[in-house]
């Protein structure tokens, strides 16, 4: 076995890489049905209960934002943070143990929020469905991961802490705050003794709980599909490319700024709400504000591969990590854009806010994990990948599944936007709701279609994941850069 096999205990990685994999499939393939449902509302009983569309959309953005996305990122900290700190699990039992306890708390809040959310039990409250009783063992997951995190810190053997580290950190302390205020709740059962065990009421109500909430809501997506997402992007495409990154000014001028305005873009959410319209005009400007450290990051990305711009043509993981360096760029320009009052009296609750979203999670927040997973797998296994044939398939399936998906969001919610705002000469509006979903049918199949490409592309990864495991060719050593593929 190749040495960088025996200096570093990467079963911790592997495992919360094979639940990244196993929940990106469940995620999207819930994803497809949702959107097919739009279309053909009749999809909706397939299952009876279990099936409507109220019920399985939360079990789809939980299961992509904290099954797909936050246990890639863990496996990405499994990895990479012995490498950058110096250290093995090895030599440190307790730091393992520590691991082994937060996997699988991981794995029992996995299965309580499949039972929960299948079952219709939830708080109603957006990224924040799960009951208290889960949200007391959320708490305790995220500790162990910060006692994981800070833990390896300080028995670390290299004095810089590595920029991705900063992010984690960012990720780890930011969520632990805007978590716990978010769900700060009553439990019914215990202080009244009727109704489930599960119910709870929030400890706030109207338009507090709305402020609340969307600091919390907006703020999911800034420190998890976005800082933790860019602490993998700054290890592994210097890693696969072999380039230095391109500006340590330019980083941290990216994480400070980006840590300062993400907090208060929140209220971009709730724009011609009941909240003051102090704090809407708060939440515009600082999101308009956010494209300098977003676009800092993302330029920082694209200039580590100057005078290597060959690599793209040569290496398929190139492709996924600067694809989804500029669907970051575009995604971060187009929030901002929606987040200004007079285009968001248009696109607010249209299908563009969706296409919006689903821009950043498709193309930044997959692609990155799809391409670090690639990367860490011959270093994990010690096997070349087994086809990279397969990879370059799959990343063009699913670039043509993002762009049909982007495209008729886009098209569907500024058609939406002009329809509910046209009004006839008498000042009546001039189109009803059905009308509207009528007009929407054929972009809402469009979508329905990215998706069903989007997801045979994962398909496809996850076959490639497999074989590699059990069939490519073994290592003598570990590859310094660039992963080894078969043909």
């Amino acid at each position: 076995m190749q040495e960088g096999m025996k200096q570093y205990d990467y079963l911790l990685a592997k495992l919360f890489l094979l639940v990244c994999i196993a929940t990106g499939f469940l995620g999207m393939l819930i994803g497809v049905i949702l959107a097919f449902q739009l279309a053909v509302p009749d999809l909706n009983y397939i299952a009876g209960e279990y099936s409507i569309f109220g019920r399985l959309r939360p079990l789809h953005t939980n299961v992509i934002i904290y099954g797909f996305t936050l246990s890639g990122i863990w496996a990405g900290w499994y990895y990479l943070g012995q490498r950058v700190l110096k250290i093995t699990y090895h030599d440190h039992p307790f730091l393992k143990l520590v691991g082994m306890l937060h996997f699988f708390m991981y794995l029992v809040v996995l299965v309580l929020a499949l039972y929960t959310l299948f079952s219709g039990i939830t708080q109603s409250k957006e990224y924040a469905e799960l009951p208290w009783i889960i949200d007391l063992l959320v708490v305790v997951t995220w500790v162990l991961w910060g006692m994981s995190l800070f833990g390896s810190m300080a028995v670390r053997r290299e004095k810089v802490i590595y920029i991705s580290l900063w992010y984690f950190i960012a990720t780890f302390t930011a969520i632990s705050v805007l978590y716990i205020f978010n769900n700060l709740a009553v439990p019914t059962k215990l202080f009244t003794g009727y109704g489930s065990i599960w119910h709870s009421i929030s400890m706030y109500a109207g338009t507090n709980d709305a402020l609340i909430q969307w600091w919390w809501g907006h703020n999911a997506v800034a420190f998890v599909f976005t800082s933790g997402i860019i602490g993998l992007i700054y290890y592994f495409l210097p890693k696969e490319s072999g380039q230095p990154i391109f500006s340590y000014k330019l980083t941290l001028f990216s994480f400070w700024s980006l840590m300062f305005v993400y907090i208060w873009a929140g209220g971009h959410h709730v724009i011609y709400s009941t909240v003051p319209d102090w704090v809407q005009t708060l939440g515009s400007v600082f999101s308009v504000v956010l494209i300098l450290p977003s676009w800092g990051t993302a330029v920082n990305m694209l200039l580590t591969m100057r005078g290597q711009w060959h690599q793209l043509k040569e290496s398929p993981l190139i492709k996924f990590l600067i694809l989804a360096s500029t669907w970051y760029m575009l995604a971060t320009l187009e929030g901002p854009i929606q987040s200004v009052k007079s285009v968001n009296a248009l696109a607010h609750f249209t299908d563009w806010i969706i296409g919006h979203v689903h821009d950043a999670a498709l193309g930044w927040v997959a692609f990155t994990i799809i391409a670090s997973i690639y990367h860490m797998l011959p270093r994990l296994f010690g096997r070349e990948i087994y086809s990279k044939k397969i990879i370059e398939a799959q990343f063009w399936v699913m670039t043509i599944g993002i762009v049909f998906y982007f495209s008729s969001m886009w098209i569907a919610g500024i058609v939406q936007g002009m329809m509910w705002r046209d009004i006839t000469p008498l000042g009546q509006l001039k189109y009803s709701f059905i009308d509207t979903v009528a007009v929407l049918k054929p972009y809402f199949i469009m979508r329905g279609i990215g998706g069903l490409l989007y997801l045979a592309g994962f398909v496809m990864f996850i076959y490639n994941v497999v074989m590699t495991i059990m069939a490519a060719r073994e290592l003598n050593k570990e590859p310094e850069y660039a992963s080894p593929m078969a043909s």
